[in-house]
Parts: structure tokens; C-alpha cells; sequence
């Protein structure tokens, strides 16, 4: 049975005047945030500015131009830093997309795209190292399975591909370094971004160089694993942002573990459920990698003591936009929310896989496409619509399942901007889930996890479990329609079975 939980488990942040003390930038596949915070990780009013992009397909943020993303967040913080007299800004933090790839050469010039989880044009090399090494035993060291959103499949591909580029290249980074060598000329890599690569030890927290070796790389293409570095910005930019002149770099940490951390996710009792463009579940606690972690989930590091474990989703509102503009359902936000309310669930007579983007967790499929089933002449878009939200949610169910391995019994908290965009969803998710979902928290949470890992770093706040997020409504399940979404999700799984599996 659901546990019932109180809302005041989690309480509203007091307002007050506060000055700005830190700089704290989110770096996303589709848009760019930068927001000033003072020393208790309270976002300084007025003070944030947002850069999106638009996104049209699949392809728009599976290969992106390092370069001009780099000017985006140039042009924030120009925005953001505008006022000559802003006080000067003691540290600075970053959060950026998590398994990103870019080469660069001896220069640091780019020698590739920044290729993107979203990327799958390695599937074969995943296919490959499947072939040459024992998957489970990687994947119990690095927390990552074989597959073309991670670093190693992504190098083979390179190799053969774009043999050029790849001779070209003498350092491999993820974004966040190709950003941090612009900014500050520093190239280190952080715990929290080596972590997610598949090529980063869980237990040594360092490169699994032995691993690294058998791919072919240099152990020197690799960068320098940052401990607690603190570099400022390069003279040209300190000349730009007088205010950032002093400035240090106190985090750079993932998208994910930003977000668990902003969410008020920190420990092992509360899951972070977040849907933007795709979706994750995940975990945030103080302590060492899970003993036996389940082949459904990946497991990264926050930091030095932190572990982050989760599953993720390639289709979140990314599909519900696409099918939205695709089916011309998108109407007013009001009147598309009382259409879908209005559909009772699983009555559509559809089964939809929603892997348009391909799949990572709980199959790791490297095969899955997206489908629609049980379509007849009477169905109507609304109603594919409808059953895609529902169709997600029972992905994410897979994942809750997996999560009671590590977390038993934990709260879930569900934040993003695609659950804002529709609040019947957050419902949908808590009837199959069967459990209460809580809505909430900052609408930015990632660069407000930052901002707070990176006072915690240099002693301004004690410890970022400490800090207490809003809660802005409970969704209990009903039970009855829970039963009938465990009927559906059943019914989607045997379809992907018999589609997919093994793949």
C-alpha cells in the first residue's frame, strides 16, 4: 500500500532580501540559464535570464556546435552581468548536459560536433563491445551499460567514421570541459562529468584507464580529473565581466545531479522523477556505489562522497511536443489539459512504445524505434496523445521498480517544465506508479543545485541536505485506475518483448 505523506515534510524557503554573491549557469541540449544567488543558495530577484533554442527533431541536439553554445552563455551572462554596478561575484557554478563528447586538438580548437546522449548512430559499437567484453562486469565498475549515449561506444564510432577528426584529436572532453577551457582555460574534468561517461571507475573514482587502453585512447587524451581546483576566468573575461573578476569556480557538476540536488533530492528516502525534453528517476545520497546494481540503471557520482543512481528515458515532453505540433493538438494549454482530463485512462484501445528517440533504461535496447498500436479509423489524436503521457509513465514505473532495489520505500518528488506544461500528467504518473507524487520545488532545479553544491564546497551552507524545497501539491493514486494502468503496462511490455528483446 502508498505510503501517505504530509506536505510539510518539505517547507517553503523564507523570503528576504538577499544580495548576490554567486553566479550559477545551466547548461542544457536546448537553451542556456545563468542566475545570480546570494550565500544561502536564495536566487537574487530580477536576476536570471534564459536563452532557449528551438527544438524541431530528434537531430537539433543529437550533434551540436560547441562554439555556439559557448556564445549563448557569453550573451547571459552579458545579459545578467549588465549593470555596472553589481557587486562582485565570489564564486561561480555550473550545470551542464550530462555524456556529451567533443574532441579538440593540441590548439584546443574543435576537431568534432559535441555529440549528444541523444546521439545513436553508434548503436553497432555498442553491438560490438558486447561482443568483446563481459557487459555486467563494466557495468558493475563503471555504472554504464553499452550504448551510443556513453563515451566508449561513441569513440569506436569516431574511429572508423571520421578517422580524420579522430587523428586530429588530441583530448577528448565532454562539453562542460570544452566550456570550462573557453571560459577559464582550464580543460580538468570534474568527478560529477567523468562520471557519466563510462569510462570513469565508481569505485576508484578515477578513469578506468586498463579499460580506456583496450578502446584504443591515449591515457593522456584524457583530461585531468578536478579534485578541488578553483581557477578564475581568463583575462579577457574578467575584463568583460568586471564583476566576475575575483570570481572562482567552485562546482561543475551534471544536469541530473543538479536537478536531484535543487529538487530537495539528496537522500536515500526521496526520488527525484523529472521530465523535460526526456525523463530520468534517480537517487541522491552520501555513501559508496550500490553493491549489486540492477542492469536497469546506470550509477554516477555527484561528487567525491555522492552517488547518484537512476534510470533514464530518451522520450519525455519532447514527445509529448512533437505529437502535440504533429497532430495540430496544440491549442490553447487549457483547452488541450480539459480534452486530455477527459479521456479515461487506458480507454483509447492504444499500446504506444514511446522510444522515438531510441531507448536507455530499463532495456538498454540498442534496436527500439517507436510505435503506435490498436490505431482504427475512430481514433483520434487526442487520444494518441493521451495514451503517449500514459505510455511514458509506465516507462518510468520499469524504473520505480528498479529503484526499490536501492531506495525502498522513497518519497517521489516530480519536478520539470513538460510537467508543468501539463498538469494532468503528474496525475497520470502517480496512478500508475500507485504511489503519492509530490509536485514542486524550483522550476530551475539544476541551476539551483549547483548554486548549493557549490556554497556547500566552499562552507557557506553546512550541507545541502539541509536545505528545505517548496511543495506545491500531492497527487494520491487511485487505486482502481492503478490496477487498470498494471493491465496496460503488461500489455506494453509483452509488445516490446516480442519487438525488441535482446536487442
Amino acid at each position: 500500500m502508498p505510503t501517505e505523506v504530509e506536505p510539510k515534510e518539505l517547507s517553503f524557503a523564507i523570503d528576504r532580501p538577499n544580495s548576490p554573491f554567486l553566479l550559477s549557469l545551466d547548461v542544457g541540449t536546448s537553451g542556456v540559464r545563468a542566475a545570480l544567488f546570494d550565500d544561502q543558495g536564495n536566487e537574487v530577484q530580477g536576476k536570471h535570464i534564459s536563452r532557449h533554442r528551438r527544438i524541431t527533431t530528434n537531430t537539433d541536439f543529437a550533434e551540436l556546435d560547441a562554439d555556439s553554445i559557448v556564445s549563448e552563455i557569453i550573451k547571459a551572462i552579458d545579459q545578467l552581468i549588465d549593470d555596472p554596478s553589481t557587486q562582485q561575484i565570489e564564486y561561480i557554478a555550473i550545470s551542464a548536459f550530462w555524456h556529451s563528447l567533443i574532441g579538440v586538438d593540441a590548439t584546443g580548437l574543435p576537431t568534432t560536433l559535441v555529440l549528444t546522449w541523444a546521439d545513436t548512430r553508434a548503436a553497432q559499437k555498442a553491438r560490438e563491445l558486447r561482443s568483446r567484453f563481459d557487459e555486467r562486469v563494466v557495468h558493475g565498475r563503471t555504472g554504464c551499460r553499452f550504448h551510443p549515449s556513453y563515451w566508449p561506444a561513441k569513440l569506436l564510432w569516431l574511429q572508423t567514421e571520421r578517422q580524420e577528426s579522430f587523428q586530429k584529436t588530441k583530448y577528448w572532453l565532454g562539453f562542460a570541459e570544452y566550456l570550462t577551457l573557453r571560459l577559464f582555460g582550464d580543460m580538468s574534468a570534474s568527478i560529477s562529468m567523468a562520471s557519466a561517461t563510462g569510462l570513469f571507475n565508481q569505485q576508484s573514482v578515477a578513469w578506468d584507464l586498463d579499460f580506456a587502453k583496450n578502446l584504443g585512447l591515449a591515457p593522456n587524451s584524457l583530461p585531468e580529473i578536478r579534485q578541488r581546483q578553483m581557477p578564475v576566468l581568463s583575462s579577457g573575461f574578467r575584463e568583460r565581466w568586471p564583476a566576475l573578476a575575483g570570481a572562482r569556480l567552485a562546482a561543475v557538476l551534471g544536469d541530473g545531479a543538479a536537478n536531484n540536488i535543487g529538487g530537495g533530492c539528496s537522500t536515500k528516502d526521496k526520488i527525484a522523477l523529472m521530465v523535460g525534453t526526456s525523463g530520468a528517476m534517480r537517487v541522491v545520497y552520501e555513501g559508496t556505489p550500490h553493491g549489486e546494481l540492477p542492469a536497469a540503471l546506470w550509477s554516477y557520482r555527484v561528487d567525491q562522497t555522492r552517488v547518484v543512481i537512476g534510470g533514464a528515458l530518451s522520450d519525455g515532453g519532447g514527445l509529448y511536443q512533437w505529437l502535440t505540433n504533429s497532430l495540430a493538438v496544440d491549442r490553447d494549454p487549457a483547452t488541450l489539459q480539459n480534452e486530455l482530463s477527459s479521456i479515461e485512462p487506458d480507454s483509447h484501445g492504444l499500446t504506444i512504445l514511446p522510444f522515438w528517440s531510441g531507448e536507455r533504461s530499463t532495456g538498454w535496447s540498442l534496436d527500439t524505434r517507436g510505435g503506435i498500436f490498436g490505431l482504427t479509423q475512430q481514433t483520434k489524436p487526442i487520444e494518441i496523445v493521451r495514451a503517449a503521457l500514459e505510455a511514458i509513465a509506465y516507462r518510468f514505473a520499469f524504473i520505480a521498480q528498479a529503484l526499490d532495489v536501492v531506495a525502498p520505500g522513497a518519497t517521489i518528488i516530480a519536478t520539470g517544465n513538460a510537467l508543468r506544461s501539463s498538469p494532468v500528467w503528474p496525475q497520470i504518473i502517480s496512478d500508475v506508479l500507485g504511489r503519492p507524487v509530490m509536485f514542486g520545488g524550483s522550476p530551475e532545479a539544476s541551476i539551483r543545485g549547483a548554486a548549493l553544491l557549490a556554497l556547500e564546497a566552499v562552507g557557506k551552507i553546512e550541507n545541502i541536505e539541509l536545505t528545505f524545497t517548496p511543495v506545491e501539491e500531492i497527487f494520491q493514486p487511485d487505486m482502481s485506475i492503478h490496477d487498470r494502468y498494471k493491465t496496460a503496462m503488461m500489455r506494453q511490455q509483452e509488445i516490446y518483448q516480442l519487438l525488441f528483446a535482446g536487442n
